[in-house]
């Protein structure tokens, strides 16, 4: 599907806090401290890591990509990770998540990244169709043990 009209993708700047928040405790299900996830968030953004794109759908966020580039001793180049990406449940189905991934994957390419990887929570099915349609493969297994 296509994305509708009046979208666009763009760097996240501080005054998409909010609107970054609601998106990351949608996807998470729970509620974020408001003010420590701020913190957080204009720490990546002053990390030259870290590259956070927003979906603009007529002047409101509709949807986040948050990817950390970095280089990783089995790797000959960058990798690039997705580390979320979310999108309000009412944009949803609109080509928006396509074309952030695309943005994403074009900001990889130019830091001359080898590869762009994702995480996700084995409930996530339809986060997963979604990444497989978009040409990603499962090549690995991802294990985890709470701190």
């Amino acid at each position: 599907m296509r994305a509708e009209a009046g979208w666009a993708v763009r760097d996240a700047v501080p005054a998409d806090e909010r609107a970054i928040h609601g998106l990351i405790c949608e996807l998470e299900g729970r509620t974020f401290a408001y003010a420590p996830f701020c913190e957080r968030l204009r720490a990546q953004m002053a990390d030259g890591r870290h590259v956070c794109l927003v979906a603009e759908v007529g002047g409101a966020v509709a949807g986040v990509i948050n990817l950390r580039i970095e280089p990783q001793l089995h790797h000959e180049r960058p990798t690039a990770e997705i580390l979320e990406l979310v999108l309000d449940p009412g944009a949803r189905c609109r080509g928006l998540g396509a074309r952030l991934l695309a943005a994403a994957r074009a900001r990889a390419v130019a830091a001359g990244c080898e590869e762009l990887e994702v995480h996700s929570n084995v409930v996530r099915t339809r986060a997963h169709r979604f990444y497989e349609r978009e040409g990603m493969v499962k090549t690995h297994e991802h294990f985890t043990c709470a701190l």
